[in-house]
């Protein structure tokens, strides 16, 4: 139950909902409780008074001796159903409160993981899959649920009911009452003992869902490439074995909660059994009555469902803890970006600085930056140029604070960035990646992503997706700018997703721009066209431009050329051409692929 203990916040918060439920617990079970004892006194009424009928057989008496008879009995029937209509009253209101404070607490536990998620640094989505994130705020959140509801609810009942059933029954007779119970230690010993083996299986089932999770993900967002490769057989076979073995540990999990409800009901009969004979025993000596066995009969049958239950609760409690183990894992997983205390929202002109920054990648150990320092005044305009893997991408990380330098310091306007707060930093800088994201939505919405509805008027769109050259594109759709472009973009060719994404980062007129190899998806020509019309827009802003390709075309204040993370070369064009170093001989390399193609 220790897993379990972090939930005890939202009982305080409803907490009205539990105290009302527990009231309505208890009365419905009053209300249970009481028919038996009247028909103990119907039964022993027609056991004492059926000697009286026949004593007046062949007399005028007997049939109004009938008469009232009858009446009496009508009365106690009445009487008995009147309560059970009450308790189906009090435990319709039961439900009511118990199960809806379960679906309350499940909106709030899943919007908590939610909220928290977004809160995680990169490093942390680059540990964990997809599917797994998906699986522990579905999954898991639904098994705590049922024992925030239904196992809370049925323990509360049980336990009241047991507690009245008890204390009327020692009230009767408490030699009966013990030996009708005696089988109950056994049964506690067998729910403790069968209660560990279910927890170590619901985690081992959990662990393969998730895993299940993460590969049917991947096999939706990878169906092209599996088509592609004719891996769709193999796939099928995998998906089949890795159900397969979810199949087993569920059946594994189903055959130990299996011998729950047989071992229960053999001492439930057990204890009717004892009740019968020790009951009649104590008949024949005149202890009791035959009322009494009757009384204490029905109260063995309402007993046997919530002795039965015992076995389910304790059983969604177990899986209940195995999931919330997981939820706790990431709840308690924090971030190494956040707002340092005093932090602050400030309107930053673009001047950027880079003081001997090196950073290591958390997770690898690669260490992606060595010692770069350079200075970019507001306005200017910077390439970085590298091969693939230089840490060209790992600046535009760090100066967004995805990730935190490993040493040195990354100056905005003079101000560390560290003390000033994620959201305004973030609300300025527009970074387009080479990796372009687009939601399932309009390329509308796409466009206007990060805009308030005041804020995204069609002219404003129109004139954003213009800059990116992608405008006349999208009017030639049927939808234009309605058109759905599916999940990740996938009905947009990569080159018209890459144009969006610029379209979607200038229209929030940012103060630094960063676009990272953000047209490598269009060929040479195009791009030079798109950088043409992006003149004008990079020269009112702080522009970096990330590339492998070099842009003769464009004057950049400032060019520094990456490798293996440091900065080997830096100057302007024409002195880095002069100097015939890694920027030459990528010029060089370029122009011949232009020549080829």
């Amino acid at each position: 139950m220790k897993e379990l203990k972090v939930l005890n916040k939202y009982f305080l918060r409803y907490k009205w909902h539990l105290l009302l439920g527990t009231v309505f617990v208890i009365v419905s079970n009053i209300f249970g409780v009481l028919p038996p004892v009247i028909i103990r006194y119907a039964l022993d009424l027609v056991k004492e008074n059926i000697a009286f009928y026949r004593l007046y057989a062949g007399m005028g008496l007997q049939e109004e001796f009938y008469s009232i008879f009858t009446y009496g009995l009508l009365f106690f029937g009445i009487l008995v159903l009147l309560m059970a209509v009450l308790k189906g009253l009090f435990m319709f209101l039961m439900r009511q409160t118990l199960i809806i404070m379960s679906r309350h607490i499940e909106f709030d536990l899943r919007n908590e993981i939610y909220a928290h998620y977004q809160k995680l640094d990169q490093a942390f989505y680059k540990r964990n899959s997809t599917g797994d994130l998906m699986s522990r705020i579905s999954e898991d959140v639904s098994r705590v649920r049922m024992y925030l509801g239904p196992a809370i609810m049925y323990a509360l009942n049980t336990l009241v009911l047991f507690v009245m059933v008890i204390g009327v029954m020692l009230s009767v007779n408490a030699e009966l009452t013990l030996y009708v119970l005696l089988p109950l230690p056994i049964l506690s010993i067998t729910i403790y003992y069968i209660n560990n083996i279910i927890n170590k299986r619901s985690e081992a089932i959990q662990r393969q869902l998730s895993f299940l999770t993460t590969v049917t993900q991947e096999v939706y967002s990878g169906i092209r490439v599996i088509k592609a490769y004719v891996q769709e057989r193999n796939y099928v076979r995998f998906f089949a074995g890795e159900s397969e073995k979810y199949k087993e540990k569920s059946l594994e999990l189903a055959r130990v909660q299996a011998l729950f409800f047989p071992f229960m009901l053999l001492l439930i009969g057990l204890s009717t059994i004892i009740t019968i004979y020790v009951g009649g025993v104590q008949v024949i000596s005149g202890k009791i009555s035959t009322g009494n066995i009757a009384e204490f009969v029905i109260y063995v049958g309402m007993l046997t469902w919530p002795v039965t239950s015992l076995g389910w609760v304790a059983s969604i409690i177990q899986r209940a803890a195995a999931s919330q183990k997981r939820i706790n894992e990431f709840l308690e997983t924090g971030t190494l970006i956040y707002d340092r205390p005093n932090t602050m929202d400030v309107e930053i002109r673009g001047a950027v600085e880079f003081r001997n920054v090196s950073f290591r990648y958390p997770d690898t150990g690669v260490e992606a930056l060595k010692n770069v320092s350079f200075k970019l005044e507001a306005g200017e305009r910077l390439a970085i140029v590298g091969r693939t893997g230089s840490g060209k991408s790992t600046i535009a990380d760090l100066l967004t604070r995805t990730y935190e330098p490993t040493s040195g310091q990354i100056l905005i306007d003079g101000m560390d960035i560290r003390d000033i707060s994620l959201k305004s930093l973030r609300r300025q800088i527009a970074y387009v990646p080479q990796d372009t994201f687009l939601f399932s939505d309009s390329i509308r919405n796409n466009i206007a992503f990060g805009l308030t509805d005041e804020e995204a008027g069609q002219e404003r769109i129109e004139s954003a997706a213009r800059l990116a050259s992608i405008h006349d594109e999208i009017k030639a759709l049927p939808a234009a700018y309605e058109t759905l472009v599916g999940e990740r973009g996938v009905t947009l060719s990569g080159g018209q997703k890459q144009r969006i994404s610029i379209a979607r980062a200038f229209i929030r007129d940012p103060r630094i721009v960063i676009l990272d190899d953000s047209l490598s998806a269009v060929d040479a020509n195009t791009e030079k066209v798109i950088m043409q019309s992006l003149k004008e827009e990079l020269r009112q802003r702080t522009a970096i431009v990330i590339t492998h390709r070099a842009f003769s075309f464009i004057r950049f204040d400032h060019i520094i050329v990456l490798d293996q993370g440091a900065i080997v070369e830096e100057g302007l064009h024409e002195e880095l051409i002069r100097n015939k170093g890694l920027y030459y001989e990528l010029m060089e390399k370029q122009k011949t692929q232009e020549n080829l193609s």
